[in-house]
């Protein structure tokens, strides 16, 4: 069974040459641990996230999962033991149920509906004309911003994965969205391995360890109170 500690060792990384997102940067996520990326837009914490199941490989230095390096796992193996929730939600043109059933294969509907309770979900599928055969459009057109992300957290929940990447970026949603999706987020990292873009203050407070990404690079790392205390570039508002 995946433990899920991470670490990226002295990684470097470019999307286009000569621009490098990421540049020689470490930091651990310990098993069991919830870690949150602060720092400005384009500091590269999204990057950070998409080199764990290796939608991208790193050009230098090394992912490692439980002392494997990722490379040398199979992408079945990661998907398996890795759930992303992102800004960039994947919904495909079918049910709700089957969106959420996407999460892992073969589950029965009773635990489709309890991962969807869990999300603060339930209640607006049933709703729905066809509840939870509702047809939900070309990448979830038919619903709100905050349904297609309750979708997802239900499809990472029905998962189960014990390594969990999150961007929690809401800024889109109205109160009450937030409110119901903050609760969901909160009851799915419980217990797990969780790698969080935090955009909430409540999530850096309620994080183990923090790293401050500035250019690509980890500028400052501590708990909430250390780097408060420090009067560092935590401290600007832009990171929060």
């Amino acid at each position: 069974m995946v433990k899920g500690d991470i670490r990226l060792e002295d990684v470097c990384f470019s999307y286009t040459s000569g621009k490098p997102a990421l540049n020689g940067i470490s930091l651990e996520v310990p098993a069991g641990k919830r870690v949150a990326l602060v720092g400005a837009s384009g500091a590269g914490k999204t990057t950070i996230l998409n080199l764990i199941p290796r939608f991208y490989d790193v050009d230098e230095g090394s992912v490692v999962m439980d002392g494997i390096n990722v490379r040398e796992t199979t992408f079945a193996s990661l998907f398996a033991n890795v759930a992303l929730v992102s800004q960039e939600i994947t919904l495909f043109d079918d049910t709700v149920r089957a969106n959420i059933a996407y999460g892992r294969a073969g589950a029965e509907a009773d635990e489709i509906i309890e991962a969807a309770k869990n999300a603060a979900a339930h209640d607006f599928i049933v709703d729905l004309p066809d509840g939870y055969d509702t047809m939900v459009g070309e990448q979830g057109i038919k619903l709100s911003g905050g349904q297609r992300q309750r979708l997802a957290i239900a499809r990472a929940m029905l998962k189960n994965a014990p390594v969990l990447l999150l961007d929690e970026a809401t800024s889109a949603l109205d109160t009450e969205s937030e409110r119901q999706i903050q609760a969901a987020m909160d009851k799915l990292m419980q217990g797990r391995t969780t790698l969080v873009i935090a955009h909430r203050l409540s999530t850096v407070t309620g994080a183990d360890l923090i790293y401050v990404i500035n250019e690509g690079r980890v500028i400052e790392q501590g708990s909430h109170v250390e780097l408060i205390a420090r009067v560092g570039h935590y401290q600007r508002p832009s990171n929060h």
